[in-house]
């Protein structure tokens, strides 16, 4: 899409002013209602940051200690927030160091803006210091990007990046902008808002007559299954979801990053999908006749074999995104569009059901299920402690209110698994990607999105190493999170592969760690080291009281294991208890 195409708002014709490049950057942030910028400087971007020496009384500039913080703060400010994440980095390595968080927020669909310095426009192609080619370099992992060399781009190169982020499917944008631009004075017009680009159309036309497919579907069906994934989060879809789901009385499952779409303990609410998810959804994936998919994309994680995934039931796949229908999982009818609008013209046509002896099903499941694996994961009476009863700990205190953000790895699934969400955007993880590291820095990010909720980071102790530096940040910003490092001494879930398919040959997962506290202490964060089950509910209370932040760290059991678990190359009804 070229520049060029873009169209936008008619306004009164502005009166023009000379500034810089710079100057024209930032109030569109502004303009765009960015409160908050996630960044770190250098010489390619030093005039942006020259203008912003001017712009603090309006916008708040977070100082990370890596670009990959930067963009995985910037990502859970978003997806706490629902706004676009920004964030600012130099040239060269500055901008190389955005690609995996990049590449996180394209996977998982999370708006950011990027704003990257690059060297003169003369010198491009000279490998003058500092000089990448970002925009070659991040076409993959971004919706759009874009290499600004003349200000008068600027405003309306901005304007599309937010609309392009923020609309459809979000995502990632990159906006790489000379030196010579960001200095360079031109006639400001003022900014524009973007509400409409030639060339792309965010949200495909909902075609009724699949609504009415779907809605026969639905009524003639005796054992329907609604898998609800991130995009009734990213459409604001929440209340139009709940309805859909109490008027067809339909069993519904969710994704990791699904979750939240309705409270964890809605009755229709039957657990998680996937390798770790719950024991009913995924024997029950193979035996409904009607499997109904909502803003989710059928990854591998969710559908283990494809072979032999779902074959039994007739699929309606509702997503805004065309390109994800019949991309793993065969549709029998789509419904492309917006959820927020798909959903309420199907629940019009659907019947007022309650499939009680179906869900009833779910439930027998569930029984064994707590039986044989939850309760004694979590109330466990003897032995170390598990990670299990420690997030079914913090769930008692903070009553399901507190947003969880995790890192990758069985802390990961044991908290997506066990932690209660009663709110809307409440679980903030890394789900396409699997990013080690995106735990603390998206932490933070996800306080400054909501400031008025507690956020914990459950993080693992080979993930938290991977961007510790970012208690710096917390240090020099004040921002309150609550840090929860539960120690295995072992990268957990490498291992327990290793355990399982490898014959135990452990091999480099036995990671050893800094004393984590002193650590902490050294960046002027209290903190405490538990190790013992009588500590934990009086050191969950302290962290969970103390005023700023703090770092828990709990040692529990080296080699337990995170069940159940579908093994590759195997169906979702094979999953295994132990």
């Amino acid at each position: 899409m070229e520049l060029a195409q873009a169209e936008v708002t008619t306004q009164p014709k502005p009166t023009t002013t000379q500034v810089t490049g710079s100057v024209a950057l930032l109030e569109g942030l502004i303009a765009e209602g960015t409160e908050v910028v996630f960044g770190y400087p250098g010489g390619a971007i030093m005039p942006i940051y020259d203008a912003l020496y001017d712009y603090k009384e309006r916008l708040q500039h977070i100082l990370v200690r890596h670009e990959q913080g930067a963009t995985h703060a910037g990502q859970g400010y978003a997806r706490t927030s629902g706004k676009v994440g920004v964030v600012f980095a130099t040239s060269g390595p500055g901008a190389t160091n955005l690609v995996t968080g990049l590449a996180d927020a394209q996977i998982d669909s999370t708006p950011l803006v990027c704003i990257t310095g690059q060297v003169f426009a003369h010198l491009l192609g000279t490998d003058a210091f500092q000089e990448t080619d970002v925009i070659n370099i991040t076409t993959p992992v971004t919706k759009w990007n874009y290499q600004v060399t003349d200000a008068n781009e600027i405003p309306a190169a901005l304007a599309k990046a937010f609309y392009i982020a923020r609309s459809g499917r979000p995502g990632p944008v990159l906006i790489d902008i000379t030196k010579n631009a960001q200095m360079q004075l031109f006639d400001y017009k003022g900014y524009v808002p973007c509400n409409h680009i030639r060339s792309y159309r965010p949200k495909p036309h909902v075609r009724k007559e699949y609504v009415e497919e779907a809605a026969a579907l639905i009524n003639s069906a005796k054992k329907p299954f609604i898998l609800f994934g991130q995009g009734v989060l990213l459409g604001s879809a929440e209340q139009e979801f709940k309805a859909f789901v109490e008027k067809s009385g339909i069993p519904a499952a969710w994704t990791i990053l699904g979750a939240g779409a309705i409270p964890t303990d809605h009755p229709l609410n039957v657990g998680m999908l996937g390798m770790h998810g719950n024991y009913g959804p995924n024997v029950q994936t193979n035996s409904c006749d009607v499997l109904i998919a909502i803003g989710m994309r059928f990854d591998d994680r969710v559908t283990g074999r494809l072979d032999k995934y779902a074959k039994q039931a007739k699929v309606i796949h509702l997503d805004i995104d065309p390109a994800e229908i019949d991309k793993n999982v065969k549709a029998d009818v789509p419904v492309w569009g917006d959820c927020k609008e798909t959903l309420p013209l199907l629940t019009e046509l659907i019947d007022q059901k309650k499939h009680t002896e179906w869900l009833a099903e779910f439930r027998a499941f569930d029984k064994i299920e707590q039986e044989q694996l939850i309760q004694p994961e979590l109330n466990p009476q003897s032995g170390e402690m598990t990670m299990g009863e420690v997030i079914h700990q913090l769930n008692q205190l903070t009553k399901g209110e507190a947003i969880i953000v995790s890192d990758v790895g069985q802390h990961q699934m044991v908290a997506c698994r066990y932690a209660q969400f009663n709110n809307t955007r409440s679980n903030v993880t890394s789900g396409g990607l699997g990013t080690m590291g995106f735990g603390l820095p998206a932490a933070i990010g996800a306080k400054f999105g909501t400031p008025d909720r507690t956020v914990v980071a459950v993080i693992g102790d080979g993930g938290f190493q991977m961007t510790l530096q970012e208690l710096g940040t917390i240090m020099q910003s004040g921002v309150d999170v609550k840090i929860m490092i539960l120690n295995n001494q072992f990268l957990g879930m490498v291992r327990q592969w290793q355990q399982l398919f490898n014959d135990k040959r452990y091999s480099f997962v036995d990671i050893k760690s800094p004393d984590f506290v002193k650590l902490a202490e050294s960046y002027y964060i209290s903190g405490k080291r538990i190790s013992e089950r009588e500590d934990l509910v009086a050191a969950l209370e302290e962290m969970l009281q103390h005023k700023g932040s703090y770092l828990l760290e709990v040692m529990v059991a080296q080699e337990h294991n995170v069940f159940p678990m579908v093994p590759q190359g195997c169906s979702v009804s094979e999953i295994r208890l132990k």
